[in-house]
């Protein structure tokens, strides 16, 4: 999927890309991703069906790089010093508002990935893979630096601890995830969890 998609995208500019991602977010926010269709997001970007086809191969391809587009930069750039303020920053990278969307989204989009294997593929390797891999980068640094022992077994779990505080905020709490209550929630249980 990779190397051919990065074939079949070549013709858009970076411009026009992210007026598509934003507009295929809209559209999922709207309608949700099962009632999403190839058409409904070329009549919104004024765009002809066979382009997106042919620039990103389906629906589910599409979604998950928007999705991943959507996110505020590559994480393993940002270094603080310290795995703590590495982990805020991750936090401080979408405001409230965003987060509230992004807690929503989600949430259709798991529930649509378990009858759709195509958009969980694409999930798994268009962003699950790669923000693990961020994860695992910004721990390596935290090893370097001594802040957390290598053979730790709550090293594995991180990306979990994340996703779950997350997630879990709008379940338990009825509360949209908030900048405060995720670097509470990482200084309270992730870290404790890591030793750090």
């Amino acid at each position: 999927m990779t190397e051919a998609a990065t074939v079949r995208r070549s013709r858009i500019t970076p411009e026009r890309e992210a007026e598509l991602y934003a507009a295929v977010l809209d559209l999922l926010r709207e309608v949700g991703y099962d009632a999403l269709t190839m058409d409904a997001v070329a009549a919104r970007t004024r765009s002809s069906k066979a382009t997106l086809y042919r620039q990103w191969g389906g629906k589910a391809e599409l979604v998950a790089r928007a999705m991943r587009h959507q996110k505020r930069a590559d994480f393993t750039n940002l270094d603080t010093g310290s795995l703590r303020g590495d982990l805020h920053a991750l936090v401080l990278r979408a405001d409230d508002c965003q987060m509230e969307q992004d807690s929503a989204l989600m949430r259709g989009l798991a529930m649509a990935m378990h009858g759709n294997p195509d958009l969980l593929r694409a999930f798994r390797e268009l962003l699950i893979e790669p923000e693990m891999e961020e994860m695992r980068v910004v721990l390596r640094r935290a090893i370097d630096r001594g802040e957390v022992r290598p053979d730790n077994p709550a090293m594995a779990y991180v990306v979990h601890m994340m996703v779950g505080g997350f997630a879990a905020r709008t379940m338990i709490d009825e509360l949209p995830p908030t900048q405060d209550f995720l670097t509470s929630y990482i200084d309270a249980v992730v870290l404790p969890a890591l030793g750090a």
